[in-house]
């Protein structure tokens, strides 16, 4: 059966929140409350896209959207990640496919574009580029990235919603 890509269930949070966890429990760069905060956007009613990977019955990645502020007041942007794919499987393009569902998705809602802070080389391949005058405080310029699906980046200060401070 082939690898599915869909809209999260309510049923499938805590499947998410465990594969969330398991994703980021080795990676150096983590904070480790990557569940903590896709639990937090999704009690906030902030999530704009929230798609799960399945294969078969068992959950095996999950991509989260949502909005983001622009200090010049640029409307429609939004903040990809976290992105999880459960260990086992990294690697073999399932952060890819959702990636790409993803950003059709937020293409379909009429989106403005989308930001993200990561690795430039991975998200590069999806058009993400650094933008100068558009900026996340407190990270390396080169790690934020953003792609702008019609028309001009915006110039200013991205803030991502209080759930990315969640802790618990």
């Amino acid at each position: 059966m082939p690898l599915q890509i869909r809209p999260e269930l309510p049923t499938d949070a805590d499947a998410i929140a465990r594969l969330t966890t398991a994703a980021f429990l080795n990676a150096s760069h983590a904070s480790h409350t990557e569940a903590y905060i896709v639990n937090a956007l999704r009690r906030a009613g902030q999530l704009t896209v929230s798609l799960v990977a399945q294969d078969g019955a068992t959950l095996v990645g999950h991509v989260a959207v949502s909005p983001v502020a622009i200090s010049s007041g640029a409307a429609g942007w939004h903040g990809l990640g976290p992105l999880s794919v459960v260990p086992p499987r990294q690697g073999r393009g399932i952060g890819a496919q959702l990636m790409r569902a993803a950003l059709d998705a937020l293409r379909r809602q009429g989106a403005a574009g989308c930001v993200v802070l990561g690795e430039p080389a991975y998200y590069g391949r999806f058009g993400f580029a650094a933008r100068p005058g558009l900026v996340l405080p407190g990270v390396p310029p080169e790690y934020f990235q953003a792609l702008a699906f019609d028309g001009a980046c915006p110039a200013g200060t991205v803030r991502y919603h209080d759930a990315f401070n969640a802790t618990s």
